[in-house]
């Protein structure tokens, strides 16, 4: 379906230059987005796959057990496409405050990430719509420290940016000027509220994604808080009651064809071929989570029968370690109630049975990781 330029260029000033902003129209797309035919079927079969991931959620004996370290490695991957070299064991680690020195700012950008997630999670169980007020909010704590941290945290800008290139004359592309960004964002909020009109919320987050990223509405963090915002859309929707899908893996993979089509929605209009291709990472990501977490549950149930016989501090330790998969002899013995050396020959008898592996090599302040458990999670990930 042929829309043309979905917005209008304005003209904006640059010392030495004409150069032109973008400012997207409000959504959803006119015409009406075409989804009879194939990407009507994409459509269901992500939300079959949508649904069989949280159908299998609530399955889980105890779902902090998967979501701990699974939320930990898409915030790798999320801020990996910004550039981080951080990987899960180094966050992980830095969580027990034994970053590598060389890392320190890569994780701590991070486990950011990570904290804004949470904090988003948790206001929306509080009751708090997705909006304005709450981007700002999640934008704060994503940038309260590390890189960023000085780029207006929990604030619209108030100066032009632009994306590629060293100005906004020679930029890939040149997002709205700052006095245009309250009455973008404000028409975005109001589609993420149905209005005008009321729409799937598979097809509202591929929409508000694309729109938000158009729009660029902060100094920094605008990608990573772009990728949170379709997790946390489908979960103040009721589609995900966990947060369980994450596309960082897939924009990742496929990072030309992503940054291709976000341009294409703003030169020519083709919102349904970005939606297919949206859609079709939601079926890989859904179906690839769903395996993993049963890859997992087989996992503690052999290393449980593995484990027969062994001490009741053994068992606990080993439960312990499915919930955080990375710790340290005193954390261990913190978290059991037990002393060093009894945490110590726990560990031990872990380590023998080929469940553990020691992480840092030293004499003093080792750790120790669930290693299966973090191959398991690393298998569908970019190294």
């Amino acid at each position: 379906m042929r829309r043309g330029l979905s917005g209008h260029f304005l003209p904006i000033a640059s010392p030495g230059e004409q150069a032109r902003a973008f400012v997207p129209a409000p959504l959803p797309p006119e015409p009406p987005l075409d989804l009879n035919g194939p990407l009507g079927d994409l459509l269901d079969a992500a939300s079959v796959a949508l649904g069989r991931l949280d159908g299998l959620s609530l399955l889980l004996p105890e779902p902090r057990l998967f979501l701990y370290t699974y939320v930990r490695k898409e915030a790798v991957l999320s801020s990996q496409i910004e550039g981080t070299q951080s990987s899960l064991s180094d966050l992980l680690q830095h969580e027990l405050e034994n970053t590598p020195a060389a890392l320190e700012e890569d994780v701590t950008e991070v486990s950011r990430y990570v904290a804004a997630m949470e904090l988003g999670l948790a206001r929306l169980k509080e009751g708090v719509p997705l909006s304005l007020r709450l981007l700002r909010e999640i934008h704060s704590c994503l940038l309260s420290h590390g890189r960023g941290s000085s780029k207006e945290p929990g604030e619209f800008r108030r100066t032009q940016n632009w994306i590629g290139g060293s100005r906004p004359g020679n930029a890939a592309f040149v997002p709205p000027p700052p006095d245009a960004l309250w009455e973008t964002m404000g028409a975005l909020e109001k589609f993420l509220h149905d209005d005008p009109v009321k729409t799937r919320p598979l097809v509202k987050a591929a929409l508000a994604h694309v729109q938000f990223e158009t729009i660029h509405p902060f100094l920094d963090g605008n990608g990573r808080l772009g990728r949170l915002l379709i997790t946390l859309l489908l979960c103040a929707e009721g589609i995900l009651s966990q947060p369980l899908l994450y596309l960082s893996l897939h924009f990742k993979e496929h990072r030309s064809e992503y940054y291709r089509l976000l341009q294409e929605v703003r030169q020519t209009g083709d919102w349904e071929a970005w939606l297919e291709f949206f859609l079709q990472g939601v079926v890989r990501t859904a179906e690839s989570a769903t395996q993993t977490a049963r890859r997992l549950l087989e996992l503690f149930q052999r290393d449980r029968e593995l484990l027969q016989g062994e001490s009741g501090t053994v068992l606990r330790l080993h439960a312990h370690l499915q919930q955080k998969p990375v710790l340290s002899v005193s954390v261990a013995a913190k978290e059991l109630g037990v002393t060093s050396p009894t945490a110590t020959k726990a560990l031990r008898t872990l380590e023998q049975k080929g469940i553990v592996s020691e992480l840092t090599g030293g004499e003093y302040r080792r750790l120790y990781a669930y290693s299966r458990y973090l191959e398991t999670l690393n298998e569908s990930a970019p190294q």
